[in-house]
């Protein structure tokens, strides 16, 4: 009886090793993920894009900016 139950067991250890993924199927699911992860990139680009675009410019930070940048590139001479 014990050599009954241990055949059953090794047959039922193949039979769940050969339900698992073929490399078809493997390749079909890698591809996915990477699909999704170049998606959701490209999803969080473009909303930066748009806050970017959508964002205030200041314009006397910006003249501020500027003329700061111009005096320590060009130093007045006295």
């Amino acid at each position: 009886m014990k050599k009954v139950l241990s055949l059953v067991a090794v047959a039922g250890m193949f039979t769940f090793a050969s339900c698992g993924q073929s490399a078809e199927q493997k390749a079909a699911e890698e591809a996915a993920k990477e699909q999704a992860k170049a998606d959701s990139i490209a999803t969080a680009e473009a909303a930066a894009a748009e806050a970017a675009a959508a964002a205030p410019v200041d314009s006397a930070a910006t003249t501020e900016a500027a003329a700061t940048a111009t005096e320590t590139a060009a130093p007045a001479h006295h």
